[in-house]
């Protein structure tokens, strides 16, 4: 199991998936599952879809716990187990607690992983990473039990990595299921896809919402409105602007894009320095993605579809004034794809990080200025 502070599948601060007791607001994809575990049809395959942070690595570990804990079910045999009506697991039983500590032999989770040489996390899981499967699957063979693996995310594989798990799907092991979770399934090989059952997540509404943050052990409080709004549905983003102070980190953005196009260059600076500040890299990814969802909801105003409430105080006023018609929110929207694609370039390279963000800022104020 991977080293907590190098899992790059956990929001920092949050409970892993695999230590959250339930699934809240996904009941359809779970009982599609278990539909097809009863009935003796379990593919070999699962992809588990859906927008980021809505809970599918919570259910591929629920999935994982499941059939590792649960006996084969054999429709013959009236006195054997009883039906599962549920992919819960107690916590007690030893199958969960081997999970819980990252000891049960039948589980392999892959993910990003570590380079060797820069001891940094690789930004696509490589060919080793799916190859090491293969000894996986010869060490927990002996046994005759399932083998379960997690692929999180299998959009991060390159096509090395992707063309060697296409393989294993081809000729998948005797009693092994993968489940590839997926935020973007058209980046996968559609061999890749064709050859899994899909289990499609949707976004949860605002009292799931709340529902899944407590459970999580954070509430939300007076923020939960823009907590809502921001996170689009996504449990995963909202506990990330919640323990990362995003709500914050997004009032000043727009405080600062209410100074454009005459750019506040003190205040630029000082929000360039503190995301590209060392260690602070959880920091400058949230800010990146806030800049997003600030251009997305800036060129949606524009368009005439301006967000039902603000996330944070002059966001609609602000918004107003820099996108007032539709040809603004073209250039927007262009704005987005191309400062967005330049910063990530520059990331991939190692260019200083705050340097990177007082250029992306400066493309914004560019964009602002009167044509």
């Amino acid at each position: 199991m991977a080293d907590e502070a190098s899992d790059p599948t956990r929001v920092p601060g949050a409970p892993h998936p695999r230590e959250t007791a339930e699934l809240v607001g996904q009941d359809a994809p779970q009982a599609a599952f278990l539909d097809a575990f009863n009935a003796g049809r379990l593919h070999h395959a699962w992809l588990i879809t859906g927008p980021r942070g809505v809970g599918k690595a919570t259910l591929a570990w629920r999935i994982a716990r499941f059939l590792l804990a649960t006996p084969d079910p054999d429709p013959d045999d009236m006195f054997g187990a009883p039906v599962p009506t549920s992919l819960t697991v107690s916590p007690d039983h030893p199958v969960a607690r081997r999970i819980e500590a990252g000891s049960e032999p039948g589980l392999k989770s892959v993910h990003r992983s570590e380079n060797e040489k820069t001891k940094r996390l690789r930004d696509q899981i490589v060919v080793d990473d799916i190859r090491a499967l293969a000894s996986f699957f010869q060490l927990s063979a002996a046994d005759g039990g399932r083998r379960v693996v997690i692929i999180d995310a299998a959009d991060d594989m390159n096509v090395n990595a992707a063309n060697a798990l296409l393989k294993m799907l081809e000729e998948p092991p005797a009693r092994t299921t993968l489940l590839l979770i997926c935020h973007q399934p058209s980046r996968l090989l559609p061999t890749i896809r064709s050859r899994c059952r899909t289990l499609r997540l949707g976004p949860l509404d605002r009292d799931q919402m709340a529902q899944a943050m407590a459970q999580a052990g954070v509430d939300p409080g007076a923020d939960a409105a823009a907590l809502a709004e921001l996170s689009a549905g996504s449990v995963g983003e909202a506990l990330r602007l919640a323990l990362l102070d995003g709500l914050k980190l997004y009032g000043d953005l727009i405080a600062l894009m209410n100074t454009m196009p005459n750019l506040d260059r003190a205040r630029a600076l000082a929000l360039a320095d503190a995301a590209g500040a060392r260690g602070s890299e959880a920091k400058l990814d949230l800010l990146y993605t806030l800049i997003d969802i600030a251009l997305s909801r800036l060129a949606r105003t524009g368009a005439g579809h301006a967000p039902l409430a603000q996330a944070a105080p002059n966001e609609a006023a602000t918004f107003a004034r820099l996108c007032a018609h539709p040809a603004q929110a073209r250039a927007w929207a262009d704005t987005a794809q191309t400062a967005l694609a330049r910063a990530r370039h520059g990331r991939a390279v190692n260019l200083d990080p705050g340097a990177l963000v007082l250029d992306t800022l400066f493309k914004l104020s560019d964009t602002a200025t009167p044509r």
